[in-house]
């Protein structure tokens, strides 16, 4: 570790549908900052999930980070139809029960998780996500 990641904290996230019991892929996920609780946001940059739904390009954050801000595009997400199983193929094809992603709308339009961070830590904040309801932790 680098003497200037040493002097900041860090960020990573992924996003599991419990739902489905899969990963959350393709969400689109935003970082902000701030110094402190009367500090206004900076904008640091924005991801979308992988396959594994996992970001794994979020910025760093800047030095004097005191406060995180993790915002999931999670309306876009189930707005996207029927879920595919793990070998790619929809679960009708294969006659199990379907589960449909809410196309009229998400009850959480967006989930935003705000954290506060301590230099020099890494944070990993998972998000368990279901149409009606999410949770949130510090994982490692």
């Amino acid at each position: 570790m680098s003497a200037g990641t040493a002097a900041t904290a860090s960020v990573s996230t992924h996003i599991l549908d419990t739902s489905v019991g899969r990963p959350a892929a393709d969400v689109a996920v935003s970082l902000a900052a701030r110094t402190g609780p009367d500090a206004a946001w900076q904008a640091l940059g924005d991801s979308r999930t992988d396959a594994d739904g996992r970001c794994k390009d979020l910025p760093a954050l800047p030095e004097g980070t005191a406060q995180v801000r993790l915002e999931f595009a999670t309306e876009e997400y189930f707005a996207g139809g029927i879920i595919s199983g793990a070998d790619g193929n929809q679960a009708e094809e294969q006659g199990r029960e379907t589960s449909r992603r809410s196309g009229s709308g998400a009850f959480f339009p967006a989930v935003t998780v705000t954290f506060t961070v301590t230099a020099g830590e890494h944070y990993h904040v998972p998000l368990l996500l279901n149409p009606f309801g999410y949770s949130v932790y510090r994982g490692s």
